[in-house]
């Protein structure tokens, strides 16, 4: 018995016009990108493992896919070595691991890219502005619009502490989205502020503990993000001051401002956060450098958003779809020291990654793909038989010169088989040339749609491209 041929769970295949729409949204990020002086570069799929481990925190380590080392990675090991102690078989697993797997795929972008930086620093000149359009793979849990394979299309700018930065990567997703004709909300914090969290409750060695579990408060709800902080070891007055927090309502000014006093004592814990106001200063900057560009894309404060990974130390943003349910479309945030790690200490960028899969979503959920891209091919040529096809195929030749995408149908068949199959690939033109325009050396051409049919010359080819256009 055959077998029934599948794909693993959480990957997609994409058909030839999945890949039209797809490539759609590629073509549009990367024009606005280059816009704004982003040049694109590529990475390999898989890096050193240890390049990867640390840089996500412990739960972003746990979805890495690990790359078995090749041949037989299991013969030389000496499982002695990685026994627990007081114990007849439990193992190191983690240790194991690591001996056995050298290498994995790539989680994100971003750190790839500070690996490059490094590797690459006397080749480039700072700031660096790059991006980078390729697949990632996290071993995650599949489900709608979280998959396990799947594209990023990052934009990074490093070598610039500047938030003018920050700035342009909030007008590129402005634009990106007004392109693609998709309504969403910017959410942007920033890491500071949620380091003064931690420090105005109590708790600033919890700083981790309670980015992680706010994170996850669209997900889980406040009780179960306050039953999370507790386990970690927060007390009820310390919950008490987060939930303040995360409670605060009103403008983009007032939210700051009902912040700023917060961290300068104001909280019930009386205590005060000098990073936590650095982050509210770096707030208001980067919304007065917004209010002057004219950003028309919907950008608010929310004090909730963490962004669980662990390099982000200043501004971080997410953006919503507003009209499609699905998570995050696009995320990121200014990160000061993510290339220290590789030897090359205070080197500070900002970058965001669009999230290809899923605006691919909210793209066909909406049905905001444009109609023309139901078809590559612009005209079908019919077959009528040997000397026509020969008649043709010059016709053809001349067409596709002119930037035209051409279509001979292969096969001398029946004139109804080839309509169904210009129908069925929504090719627009159709030309039917038999011993009457052999003749008089000419084409015929039939508009599908409009049911509109013009012979021209055969040379006319400028004639032609007008009836296609």
């Amino acid at each position: 018995m055959a077998q029934k041929p599948s794909i693993p769970k959480g990957t997609r295949d994409f058909g030839q016009q999945e890949m039209a729409e797809r490539n759609y949204i590629f073509d549009t990020i990367k024009s606005v990108f280059r816009t704004y002086g982003y040049q694109q570069i590529e990475t390999p799929a898989q890096e050193n493992l240890s390049t990867l481990l640390g840089k996500y925190g412990d739960e972003g380590d746990k979805l890495l896919f690990r790359i078995l080392n090749s041949g037989d990675a299991f013969s030389k090991i000496n499982y002695d070595d990685y026994k627990v102690e007081g114990t007849e078989s439990d193992y190191n697993s983690k240790a194991l691991s690591l001996k056995v797997c050298e290498k994995g795929l790539r989680y994100d972008l971003t750190v790839p890219f500070a690996r490059y930086v490094v590797q690459h620093q006397n080749e480039i000149s700072f700031p660096y502005k790059r991006f980078q359009i390729q697949p990632v793979w996290r071993a995650d849990r599949p489900q709608k619009g979280r998959y396990r394979e799947f594209y990023q299309c990052d934009v990074d700018v490093i070598g610039s502490k500047s938030q003018v930065n920050e700035l342009e990567l909030v007008q590129i997703v402005d634009k990106v989205f007004h392109l693609l004709d998709v309504n969403v909300l910017l959410k942007i914090n920033n890491r500071k502020v949620l380091t003064g969290f931690a420090e105005i409750c109590g708790f600033p060695d919890k700083v981790v503990d309670i980015t992680v579990a706010i994170d996850k408060l669209d997900k889980i709800g406040l009780d179960n993000v306050k039953a999370e902080m507790q386990e970690k070891g927060l007390t009820e007055g310390a919950i008490a001051v987060i939930e303040q927090i995360l409670q605060l309502s009103g403008s983009n000014a007032e939210k700051i401002a009902s912040m700023r006093s917060l961290m300068n004592g104001g909280s019930a814990s009386g205590l005060v956060s000098e990073t936590g106001l650095k982050g509210l200063d770096e707030l208001e900057e980067l919304f007065g450098f917004i209010a002057a560009a004219g950003v028309e894309t919907q950008v608010e404060i929310d004090l909730s958003l963490a962004r669980g990974l662990n390099y982000y130390t200043g501004a971080i943003f997410e953006v919503k779809a507003l009209d499609f349910p699905i998570g995050s479309i696009c995320g990121g945030g200014r990160y000061d020291n993510l290339t220290g790690i590789f030897g090359l200490p205070d080197m500070s960028g900002v970058g965001i990654s669009f999230g290809a899969d899923r605006i691919y979503d909210v793209l066909k959920g909406l049905d905001k793909f444009p109609k023309d891209l139901r078809s590559a091919t612009k005209i079908l040529l019919a077959n009528m038989g040997s000397a026509e096809l020969l008649y043709v195929l010059p016709i053809a030749k001349a067409l596709r010169e002119a930037g035209v995408a051409v279509e001979v149908y292969p096969d001398s068949a029946k004139l109804k088989k080839q309509f169904d199959y210009a129908d069925r690939k929504a090719i627009p033109f159709l030309s039917i040339n038999g011993e009457t325009e052999m003749q008089a050396g000419q084409v015929n051409i039939k508009n599908l749609a409009s049911g509109e049919q013009k012979a021209f010359a055969k040379d006319d080819i400028n004639a032609i491209l007008e009836f296609l256009a």
